[in-house]
């Protein structure tokens, strides 16, 4: 879907993957940081109705099928893109007023010398608001940068996401959705004592150009 035909991939396209691949890839400078920001929605906490009991020797982790809906939560995270550092807030709720949120937690947490944050993110309503849009006219040190459509493989904060979902959510049995947001804001300060960067060089981005192009001049 993402280099599908029905998608357009023309210079417009070109022009946006070489300016966030730019990003990805080039020396920044003492003031800049870029960041992958998106949401990861209805997490919920599924609590089993039996205990799940742990592996013994030769039997598997044995889960309740039947759960408890205790509601859900959304988990608004940036992704550095040079440390792999990552930054998280829950929110029952994913409008533009949880995102402005999040921004100001971003504003207060990252340091005053860094005065380019550039935002990397998808082309969500949410992203695009009339309330973002003012919020950021008051605060010049952040910039968006929207990636094309059908094009969430080059937002590297899905890899992170991809790596909790492995980690933390294949089997989903959280006591309650307080404990759920403790576990996933205790999952983030884990990863970021051992946090990394995720590989991305300008050879992949090549790759992904070059079969891009017959489809724009088919287009």
């Amino acid at each position: 879907m993402w280099l599908g035909a029905r998608t357009p991939r023309d210079e417009a396209f070109c022009g946006q993957v070489s300016e966030i691949c730019d990003l990805y890839t080039r020396d920044l400078l003492p003031s800049e940081m870029v960041l992958c920001l998106d949401e990861k929605t209805s997490l919920q906490p599924r609590t089993r109705k039996e205990p799940t009991k742990p592996a013994k020797k030769k039997k598997p982790v044995r889960v309740e099928h039947e759960y408890i809906r205790n509601g859900a939560l959304n988990l608004f995270a940036a992704f550095n893109t040079r440390t792999g550092q990552v930054y998280g807030r829950c929110f029952r709720r994913k409008r533009q007023i949880e995102l402005i949120a999040f921004l100001d937690y971003l504003d207060g947490i990252i340091p005053g010398h860094i005065t380019n944050v550039h935002i990397v993110c998808d082309n969500l309503r949410v992203h695009k608001g009339k309330k973002v849009m003012e919020w950021l006219s008051k605060h010049p040190r952040f910039t968006f940068h929207f990636t094309p459509v059908h094009c969430s493989w080059m937002n590297q904060v899905e890899q992170w996401f991809s790596i909790l979902q492995r980690k933390r959510f294949k089997i989903a049995d959280f006591a309650s959705i307080n404990d759920l947001r403790d576990k996933l804001y205790q999952f983030i300060e884990q990863w970021n004592v051992r946090a990394h960067p995720f590989k991305w060089t300008t050879k992949s981005v090549a790759k992904i150009m070059a079969y891009a192009e017959p489809l724009k001049a088919a287009a």
